[in-house]
């Protein structure tokens, strides 16, 4: 009896792979071992990346918040402390809005929690 081997589900294998690392650079794609390589690094860095993208929205909104508290006298850690105190439940991504988009209204908040 005859080795069986199941080309077309291996070969549908590589080519899934290899078309997805269409556009690198050199052997990346067109060796297989080298695409396949690169590709689940790719995978990893991807996997790592959508976690760094969440700290690093953190801390913009939070530089953002701290140029705007600085402009109307109050330090970022003061201005958060106060806003706690003063019992306003507002997330960081919508005060750096605020503080980018719309002045008054930041400035609204600064002067109802000093």
């Amino acid at each position: 009896m005859p080795r069986s081997v199941n080309h077309v589900a291996s070969r549908a294998r590589r080519k899934k792979i290899l078309k997805r690392v269409k556009g690198q650079f050199g052997a990346r794609k067109n060796v297989w071992t080298v695409a396949k390589n690169a590709y689940e690094k790719g995978l990893t860095y991807a996997f790592i990346d959508r976690r760094r993208k969440k700290r690093e929205f953190r801390a913009l909104w939070i530089q953002r918040i701290n140029a705007a508290a600085r402009a109307e006298g109050l330090s970022y850690s003061q201005f958060i402390g106060a806003l706690h105190k003063a019992g306003i439940d507002l997330n960081r991504k919508t005060l750096a809005y605020l503080a980018v988009n719309n002045a008054e209204a930041f400035k609204a908040i600064v002067e109802k929690v000093k």
